[in-house]
């Protein structure tokens, strides 16, 4: 089993020890660590952002802004662009915390069940709140139907089909991420001073295509619970 400490605890924990008396978890520290240094990037970006003269930064990130958009109007329409926040933010999240791991002394927050099983029900949560606002009292028809004879069937379906959503969402990330960075270290011991190429590689694919997956599901999710059911 993979347990790697990452530097960043290393050095945070004799201070919490110190300061406060107790230590925090890798993942703990790590997940802070993504969300701090995630703010301070795009902060930083935001003001340094030009409307005429565009950077090459600033068009890769209006690149995957774009992304993000089009792929809310695909599924949503024009009015998808009023979700692309938090979608954008659980996207952006999602990917910096699955790229640390691929960074010599640091680790995944993804790579740990806790950090994605928390990440599922924030989307599970948002969804169902955003469903709520845009149907009011008719929500309950995405649990029952429409036709009151089939309610008694359809409900207790949908309600287990709406909880393994969050389940199947952190499972998915938790299971990738693990088993990518579980891999690299076998790899890794076994030739120490020449981590292959290829593996290094997929572990780039892998953080890229599950942060896609999951904005994608968040996505259908957040579709799925605003439109009318028939």
């Amino acid at each position: 089993m993979h347990h790697a400490t990452s530097v960043i605890t290393k050095l945070v924990n004799p201070v919490l020890k110190n300061l406060f008396g107790f230590e925090a978890s890798d993942y703990t520290i790590m997940a802070t660590f993504v969300v701090l240094l995630t703010a301070i990037i795009f902060t930083l970006l935001r003001k340094k952002w030009h409307k005429d003269n565009f950077s090459k930064l600033q068009q890769t990130v209006e690149v995957g802004v774009e992304f993000i958009r089009n792929l809310l109007r695909d599924y949503l329409g024009n009015s998808g662009v009023r979700y692309q926040a938090m979608v954008g933010t659980i996207g952006i999240y999602v990917l910096f915390s699955n790229l640390a791991g691929s960074i010599p002394g640091l680790t995944s927050p993804t790579e740990n069940i806790n950090v994605t099983a928390g990440m599922a029900m924030i989307t599970f949560f948002y969804y169902n709140i955003t469903g709520m606002k845009a149907l009011r009292a008719r929500y309950v028809f995405q649990f029952t139907g429409t036709n009151p004879f089939m309610a008694i069937l359809l409900t207790p379906i949908e309600i287990l089909s709406h909880a393994s959503r969050p389940v199947s969402l952190s499972l998915r990330l938790f299971g990738n991420i693990f088993g990518d960075h579980t891999l690299a270290a076998v790899f890794f011991g076994m030739i120490p001073l020449l981590l292959p190429i290829p593996i290094l590689g997929l572990g780039l694919f892998v953080a890229f295509i599950q942060a896609y997956i999951f904005v994608l599901l968040t996505t259908i999710y957040i579709s799925l619970a605003v439109h009318e059911e028939h």
